[in-house]
């Protein structure tokens, strides 16, 4: 080795080290580490599932390239003045991914973990998830690099009027129509149809959902991705002949999402055996109250400390017996190192993005029946269309009428996937991806390439 440099060497021996990863106290090489640091990136694991799902369908390689990237990458830096007169400038996003069946629609979201990739993957499953549920939108995602927990009202307002204006060019009714995400919501909705409307001159509440029902929001929009997932698990059921009754599911993620489903499943008749938040989990093997369970957290501003169950490891319950496990929180919950221990009959994705391609391949040798994201939570977008439309013809509907539009989609759309991957031999995650991609090649060929 004379002469040889050390660097490959070294190199080497430090892939070779053990580190302590954070997330189970396990040690894995820094080998591991990266690996499984790519196996987590949100954009990778969409792209990946694409060519899948377009190399099944044998699409034409120039439409392949169409709607592999996104049309429009936006980046802006927001100078926000802060409440004790320092200025902070923050970094923001908007990527629009499709807009060939229609607007664009995606939410917004505030995150110190907010990067382009992240915002990248989720408008391309945004496009996908409106083509899945077919409506007329395509994708698009915004986000703000923040921490909203340290930022004041006035902060938090300053800065999204400014994100608004930085993208006022590239958002309205017919161009892109945001909506609210994590750490955001029907203010932060309202504070951004007000810019807008005062840039415009005029009031134009088609310009986002998610607003407050009195000034152009819809009535059963907070509750419809919740709703969502539960006519999804309805279907799921019946499909695989199983039965409400003694039907034990788990929730991993306790926000809006995760509660409405837990409510609505409560109320059909489910068992909610456990619940997994951020800071605590919860089990009962006999039934979680989850209306108890929701007034203690509006309480305490916690689920933890609720008499009524017991204490458990976030990581330990996921990897409980159930028959159905919904992941409702973040990405890259259910990866290659527990998809092996997952005991549930039915995955339910509330979230966006909770299952890596590496768990996929794991899901479906265990014999796992998956609802995959873009067709289980895709009841909020479904909603937030039924809340554009009647913004924009100023007629308004009853909430029944909005559940009943909302469960006739989501039945037939789970119908329209599972039917797809019987006859293509695929699995649901596949058939979802194949069916939508289908839907917005067919309308990119028949618009044409304008040159």
């Amino acid at each position: 080795m004379a002469g040889e440099s050390l660097i490959p060497v070294l190199e080497k021996r430090k892939l070779n080290m053990a580190v302590t990863t954070p997330v189970d106290g396990k040690l894995f090489t820094l080998e591991q580490e990266l690996a499984f640091e790519h196996e987590r990136n949100p954009w990778e694991a969409q792209a990946a599932r694409f060519d899948l799902a377009a190399r099944k369908l044998n699409l034409d390689e120039g439409i392949w390239k169409v709607l592999r990237y996104p049309t429009r990458e936006i980046i802006v830096h927001i100078p926000v003045q802060m409440d004790n007169g320092s200025i902070e400038v923050f970094t923001g996003y908007r990527v629009q991914h499709s807009q060939a069946r229609g607007p664009a629609k995606g939410g917004i979201r505030y995150s110190p973990d907010v990067s382009l990739d992240e915002v990248r993957a989720l408008a391309s499953w945004m496009t996908w998830k409106c083509a899945v549920v077919n409506i007329p939108f395509g994708g698009a995602k915004g986000g703000v690099i923040c921490d909203p927990r340290n930022m004041s009202q006035g902060e938090l307002e300053r800065m999204t009027r400014r994100y608004t204006a930085e993208l006022i060019e590239f958002i309205g009714p017919e161009k892109d129509v945001p909506a609210p995400d994590m750490n955001t919501n029907e203010q932060t909705m309202a504070w951004i149809m007000d810019t807008y409307s005062m840039h415009m001159r005029q009031t134009s509440t088609a310009v986002v959902t998610g607003k407050p029902v009195n000034i152009g929001g819809s009535r059963g929009r907070k509750e419809a991705t919740g709703r969502g997932i539960s006519v999804c698990c309805d279907e799921a059921l019946k499909h695989l002949g199983l039965t409400v009754e003694g039907c034990r599911v788990i929730i991993q993620g306790f926000g809006n999402v995760g509660s409405n489903a837990a409510k609505i499943l409560y109320h059909k008749g489910y068992t909610i055996i456990g619940i997994a938040e951020f800071d605590g989990a919860l089990v009962n093997l006999d039934g979680i109250d989850i209306p108890g369970l929701i007034e203690h957290r509006a309480k305490a501003g916690t689920i933890n400390g609720f008499a009524k169950a017991e204490a458990c490891d976030r990581a330990e319950l996921l990897t409980r017996e159930c028959e159905i496990l919904i992941p409702a929180a973040t990405e890259n919950v259910i990866t290659s190192r527990n998809a092996a221990d997952l005991r549930c009959r039915i995955l339910c994705e509330g979230a966006n993005g909770p299952t890596t391609t590496l768990a996929d391949d794991m899901l479906e040798a265990k014999g796992i029946f998956v609802i995959p994201d873009i067709l289980a939570n895709a009841g909020g977008v479904t909603a937030s269309y039924f809340e554009w439309v009647q913004d924009r013809m100023g007629y308004f509907w009853t909430e029944l009428e909005v559940n009943q539009r909302l469960d006739a989609i989501m039945c037939d759309s789970f119908k329209d996937v599972v039917s797809y991957g019987d006859t293509h031999k695929v699995n649901n995650r596949i058939a979802a991806y194949m069916l939508a991609i289908d839907r917005v090649a067919y309308t990119t060929k028949q618009r044409g390439m304008y040159a």
